[in-house]
């Protein structure tokens, strides 16, 4: 991580329990394992091949360790060897995809890349073949949308099959099936091959139909629970509508095939649905929905990595309210009185009771991972003073591995039993502890895996080992019309129809 001022030579990081591991850890040596140090912007080949190599190492040991070697999915902890997150998937194959990208620039990279891509490949395949198994659920989706009907977010780690059922989890997230889509067609763009056959290409058409009425279609959104009350009623999100424009966006006259493909291979969105999910969307914002006044998943909408609104005051106003109402000590919480993971909240059920989640205010668990958010936002609107300032926070956070020494991002911070009382009277007054969502696990250093993604993501970016552009070939990050067409003469859509935006459409009519 650079360092957040010019003061420093390097960041190190801290466990919250003891400041005397911390000093335990520090190494004046960058590249070496468990050293997380200021890497210095490289000045020659040599110093970007040691950083590089460096990463890779974290890769291997803290994202391709847990990749199942059948299905090439990922478990969302490394303590699960159950079950499979589609979303922390999606998130661990395009960390290793950015380090692919990055090592790209070598004239010799000694097969890393390759090795990379072709992991991040075998991932994008796990989900595709995943929801390939539950193509009936698509094709009975389109005659009524119902969460029976749902793909299945949670599947078996090694097999890819159904595990749970709807009525053992929410698995109606649209968001998971738009990140999907958006980080199928970034990946195709850097040049990787991930769709082979005609039937493939028929389910990403379908994929993109599950979304399309996303605007209208209440889900439990990216957290899994519907409303903020834990009640199992789904609710129309923001996040979800923004994520399903920003896909759409993308999809919308792509060639999955890339430069080899031909009209028969091309994906087409509904302009309509576009219209409305973009009009919906904007109108909801800044709130999140009808029950949450924010959620820091709206970070993920309106920055990267969707991009899903180009309207720079809407941008404005919902970063400022998720900071405000969400930002703490030890991370940002998802929503306003989320009991999620806290020790009041009891995991024996599914549902709280009415009213229930007033004991959660002021005592929400708070995430680092959106520190690492944050970072990224930073860089992509060149606002370094944002990158220094969550830089120097997550570094406080962060903390070793007990073999290794490698950098890990806890899950998230709970306030314990004891101090409940004077944290609700007095809020950020009490220490917290680091918490995962299975307390039942042996393992010494349980590695959440979508946090580490996000960190070498943002690691990558701030040492200037990856460039944004190769972070977001589509370039989203850039106004509607500055954005490139798909390639060749098919219907693409990019933004609003009037003088501030660039729109396209070509209409076939086939007789």
């Amino acid at each position: 991580m650079r360092s957040p001022s010019s003061k420093h030579n390097k960041i190190s990081t801290v466990s919250t329990d003891s400041t005397a591991t911390n000093a335990s850890h520090k190494s004046s040596s960058a590249g070496l394992e468990g050293d997380y140090v200021n890497h210095i912007k490289p000045s020659s080949r040599k110093d970007t091949i040691e950083q590089l190599d460096y990463y890779y190492g974290l890769v291997k040991r803290q994202l391709l360790r847990y990749q199942s070697p059948t299905s090439h999915l990922f478990p969302a902890q490394s303590s699960n060897t159950e079950h499979a997150s589609i979303r922390d998937s999606i998130y661990c194959s395009a960390a290793v995809w950015s380090l692919y990208q990055a090592y790209r620039r070598l004239d010799d990279d000694r097969g890393k890349s390759y090795e990379l891509g072709q992991s991040a490949v075998a991932c994008m395949r796990g989900v595709l073949a995943t929801w390939m198994r539950q193509s009936t659920k698509l094709e009975q989706w389109k005659v009524k949308n119902c969460p029976k009907m749902a793909l299945h977010t949670i599947v078996g780690l090694h097999t890819g099959e159904e595990v749970l059922s709807v009525k053992q989890y929410n698995h109606l997230q649209l968001d998971v099936v738009c990140l999907y889509l958006l980080y199928l067609v970034q990946m195709i763009t850097s040049g990787l091959e991930i769709v082979y056959s005609m039937e493939e290409v028929a389910l990403v058409q379908n994929l993109v139909y599950y979304i399309e009425r996303a605007y209208r279609t209440p889900d439990f959104g990216t957290w899994g629970r519907g409303t903020k009350y834990n009640d199992g009623n789904p609710e129309v999100s923001a996040s979800a509508i923004g994520m399903a424009k920003a896909a759409l966006e993308a999809v919308n006259g792509f060639n999955l095939f890339g430069e080899r493909g031909s009209n028969y291979s091309v994906i087409y969105a509904d302009i309509d649905a576009h219209n409305r999910n973009r009009s919906i969307f904007e109108t909801l914002l800044p709130r999140e929905s009808n029950t949450k006044n924010t959620d820091v998943s709206l970070i993920a909408t309106i920055s990267y990595p969707a991009f899903a609104t180009q309207n720079e005051e809407l941008y404005t106003v919902t970063k400022s309210r998720l900071v405000k109402h969400l930002k703490g000590e030890y991370g940002f919480k998802r929503f306003i009185r989320d009991g999620y993971g806290t020790e009041l909240e009891d995991d024996q059920r599914r549902y709280y009771q009415k009213g229930e989640t007033l004991e959660f205010e002021n005592v929400e668990n708070e995430w680092p991972i959106f520190y690492i958010f944050m970072i990224i936002d930073g860089i992509f609107k060149d606002n370094q003073k944002q990158v220094d300032e969550y830089q120097d926070l997550i570094s406080q956070r962060m903390v070793y591995d007990q073999m290794t020494g490698d950098p890990l991002v806890p899950m998230m911070f709970s306030v314990p039993t004891n101090a409940m009382k004077e944290e609700k009277i007095d809020p950020k007054s009490q220490k917290r502890k680091i918490t995962i969502s299975n307390p039942t696990t042996t393992v010494p250093n349980d590695v959440f895996l979508w946090g580490q993604a996000m960190f070498i993501i943002s690691e990558l970016l701030s040492n200037n080992l990856l460039h944004i552009y190769e972070l977001d070939p589509i370039k989203r990050y850039l106004p509607c019309y500055a954005r490139q067409k798909p390639v060749g003469r098919y219907s693409s859509f990019l933004g609003m129809a009037n003088h501030q935006y660039y729109f396209d459409l070509l209409i076939w009519f086939l007789f």
